[in-house]
């Protein structure tokens, strides 16, 4: 089959522009928050950092693969879809598997940019106290939500891939800044002492670690906007390389400098000065442009079930501006970032790292190999067989596939339990700030 079909006509994005917007999607939160999760895992976490990075990249490559395989099969997976990943999922598993697909997506999606937003405000406040002010952290999460709402009203990645670098390089410069300002730091600090570590700790930082890993939620929007998207894979390697290589460092020298000393969000560990200033911008910038990024394909499911015109009209802007103020509302109401990080890496981001790419390229193996090579019967309106008993996978493929989904769903379950018994514990509740604007955040 002619590659033709699966290039749209207009100019896309190249292997590194796929590679920046990855980094830029999922790289700002783990900067801050892997140092704490090393912390709570031990020594072992950054042996897990790679470990996940690994299998990440792997069900990554899956997925891009699964979709080249859905275009060239079906007449309604070719050039740009607003929703692929929806999609692949009808076309392997029927109703069931796009609803099942879409609510964990949209739970991803939804509470990532919630992250996003509270790690911004929570950068801001720090940022204003340190120059004598102080404005409380719920006005914050105001101010900074509408600033972001113009952005919102793009329509999808390639038309803000300068919002991408811009994310990219913030992360970038925070991580030297990071890792300088420790070294500095490092010869002044006391006996480094690190706490007991307890399951429940130990769960909720393997949900921070699944979190700061998984870019499965915005892959494929991105894939179907590449030029040649069989270059995904190449995107997925650069990707992965680059996220590991930020990522460990800073994990490392956090650990062993600071310990059981860890905040929640590094930054807070450094010392008051211009460096830390410079990273707190930085790094806000980012996480404020990540949230633009991450919050793309969840617009775009929107404005498909609204029937929006793709051209930009009044209308995208109307239906936006509802899903923006929802994500105030949750940011509002449960504004600890960690905790929301944990149960979205724990549940529904699981699904679609650990459990989806694989189920979906292994679903679509089978197809093609039954469709043989008469790509051209094959219609927009065929599903996959349910019954097939062709099998093309090489069976040691499928025992690890099989083994990454087991590992996906007893690290999925066991953070998930431990973030919701923090979110309700009297211990650790923290007030909405719609009740106490003051001391919400505190």
């Amino acid at each position: 089959m002619s590659s033709k079909y699966l290039i749209p006509k207009e100019k896309g994005l190249g292997i590194v522009n796929t590679a920046v917007f990855i980094v830029g999607d999922v790289s700002g939160t783990g900067i801050l928050s892997l140092a704490r999760a090393v912390e709570d895992t031990g020594w072992t976490g950054l042996i897990l950092i790679v470990v996940f990075a690994i299998i990440s990249a792997y069900t990554g490559i899956l997925l891009g693969e699964a979709w080249i395989m859905a275009s060239e099969l079906f007449e309604d997976c070719k050039g740009h879809i607003q929703n692929p990943y929806q999609l692949l999922a009808q076309k392997t598993y029927d109703k069931v598997g796009r609803y099942v697909l879409s609510v964990s997506l949209h739970t991803t999606v939804f509470g990532g940019a919630v992250v996003f937003l509270l790690l911004a405000a929570d950068n801001m406040q720090s940022l204003v106290q340190t120059l004598g002010y102080d404005l409380s952290f719920c006005f914050w999460v105001l101010i900074l939500i509408t600033l972001l709402l113009p952005l919102t009203w793009f329509g999808t990645p390639k038309h803000f891939w300068l919002i991408a670098y811009g994310s990219t390089l913030s992360t970038i410069s925070t991580t030297a800044i990071i890792l300088v300002s420790v070294g500095e730091e490092a010869p002044t600090q006391p006996k480094v002492r690190h706490h007991e570590i307890n399951g429940e700790g130990f769960m909720l930082a393997l949900g921070t670690i699944v979190f700061a890993l998984g870019g499965h939620p915005n892959f494929l929007t991105l894939q179907v906007d590449m030029n040649r998207q069989k270059d995904f894979r190449k995107s997925i390697f650069l990707t992965f390389i680059i996220v590991s290589c930020l990522y460990l460092p800073v994990a490392s020298v956090g650990y062993f400098v600071y310990g059981d000393s860890l905040d929640a969000n590094i930054i807070n560990n450094l010392p008051p000065g211009g460096p830390t200033y410079v990273a707190l911008i930085l790094i806000t910038i980012h996480l404020l442009s990540a949230f633009v990024i991450i919050l793309n394909p969840l617009l775009q499911e929107v404005d498909m079930v609204l029937h929006v015109p793709k051209e930009f009209t009044w209308k995208r802007c109307v239906t936006r501006s509802f899903v923006l103020i929802c994500v105030l509302f949750v940011a509002e109401t449960i504004p600890k970032f960690e905790y929301v990080l944990s149960l979205i890496g724990g549940s529904s981001l699981t699904i679609l790292v650990f459990i989806c790419p694989i189920l979906f390229h292994m679903r679509m193996c089978k197809l093609k190999a039954n469709a043989g090579n008469n790509v051209a019967m094959v219609t927009m309106d065929v599903q996959a067989p349910l019954d097939e008993k062709f099998e093309p996978i090489a069976p040691w493929r499928k025992v690890l596939n099989y083994e990454i989904i087991c590992i996906g769903v007893l690290a999925g379950v066991t953070a998930t339990v431990s973030a919701i018994i923090n979110i309700v514990s009297p211990d650790s509740f923290s007030v909405p700030c719609y009740i106490n604007i003051t001391r919400a955040s505190t």
